[in-house]
């Protein structure tokens, strides 16, 4: 047994390190690399609940803040209030709030929209495509979007009306 020991121990060693080499390859020149503050952001065409298609470059020359969420997600429950009341007092010519829902069905998001009494447009990620385009592993994500279509801003976890506000206000069009 203590010369296969060794063996065994020598296999299992190579087998780490050719993980490791092929892990490190991958993250070093993977070409679907998660977009970044500065980067422009990925184009989406998703369905929302309203029934129509809503693409990201249709809203080019906006400021638009695109959120992330699920239903089964509470801080997406706490900040949805402050989206809404946001969303309620924005000029629409210059801004935009896209929520993204995160493969849930129709009926259980419609649900939420309807007791939270959400009117912005909520889209449907159904087979979470956008999702990994973006790179969101954790809820809620916003990408705020300046007029050119450039990521100004992300913002992982929860975020309160005054944090929306100025985030806005940071990437707004000089001039509106």
């Amino acid at each position: 047994m203590g010369k296969h020991k060794r063996w065994v121990q020598m296999v299992i060693f190579a087998a780490v390190i050719v993980i490791g080499a092929l892990t490190m390859f991958n993250n070093l020149y993977a070409t679907d690399k998660k977009p970044v503050e500065g980067s422009k952001a990925p184009d989406f065409t998703l369905v929302g609940l309203d029934g129509k298609q809503h693409k990201l470059s249709d809203y080019k020359g906006k400021s638009v803040m695109v959120n992330f969420w699920g239903t089964f997600c509470p801080p997406c429950k706490n900040e949805m209030p402050a989206i809404q009341h946001h969303y309620d007092k924005m000029n629409k010519d210059t801004t935009a709030i896209l929520g993204l829902n995160l493969g849930e069905s129709k009926v259980t998001v419609q649900s939420f929209i309807d007791q939270y009494k959400i009117n912005f447009p909520i889209l449907l990620d159904d087979n979470e495509e956008t999702r990994k385009r973006y790179g969101v592993m954790q809820y809620p994500t916003t990408f705020f979007i300046s007029p050119d279509g450039k990521i100004a801003k992300i913002k992982i976890g929860e975020m309160d009306e005054a944090y929306i506000e100025q985030t806005f206000a940071s990437i707004a069009a000089p001039g509106k």
